[in-house]
């Protein structure tokens, strides 16, 4: 008998690398939604800050009222609505940085879209490439038992022409008893 086809998958090499690469493009994209999380994180940081600004103005703003209608003098008055404008200056900055870091957010989201995109387009070529190898195995054992079948029908012909040629040679005609 002749030794089976090769039972190695041709494109092994190309389905490891793309299994490595699929790999890599899951490592990548959990690697962005926690870059995304960090950001999102320093998000509700600053935003906290901005608000506590924002309290401690309304708070300075009650304040000043207050001293208005209990009628302070001027100058406190004055001083009062100084620090105010220190405190929007405060705010403002507060109100820049959230929208930075909002900025930076969304470049996260993005990073992490993208990735997702990459890791889903490397997932299918994986199945892909599962799937051709199972064809792959599939045409191996049909093209296996079809093999199987041809060498089993040959040594059939090949003991049918035995016992032929056997039987012949056993119904020829009996030799002839010398006469004496």
């Amino acid at each position: 008998m002749e030794e089976e086809p090769s039972r190695n998958y041709p494109l092994e090499q190309v389905a490891i690398i793309k299994q490595k690469k699929c790999d890599e493009a899951e490592k990548a994209l959990r690697e962005k939604k926690k870059a995304l999380e960090r950001e999102q994180e320093k998000l509700a940081a600053v935003e906290k800050e901005r608000d506590e600004v924002k309290d401690h103005r309304f708070a300075k703003l009650t304040q000043l009222r207050e001293k208005m209608d209990e009628g302070a003098p001027s100058d406190k008055i004055q001083q009062m609505r100084d620090y105010l404008k220190v405190v929007d200056e405060k705010l403002k900055a507060k109100e820049i940085k959230v929208k930075e870091q909002q900025k930076l957010v969304e470049t996260a989201k993005q990073q992490v879209e993208i990735a997702r995109n990459d890791f889903i387009k490397k997932q299918q070529d994986v199945e892909k490439m599962q799937m051709h190898r199972k064809e792959w195995e599939k045409e191996m054992q049909a093209l296996a038992q079809h093999k199987e079948t041809v060498e089993t029908d040959e040594i059939g012909s090949v003991l049918h022409q035995r016992r032929q040629v056997s039987s012949k040679k056993t119904h020829r005609h009996p030799k002839k008893k010398p006469r004496s």
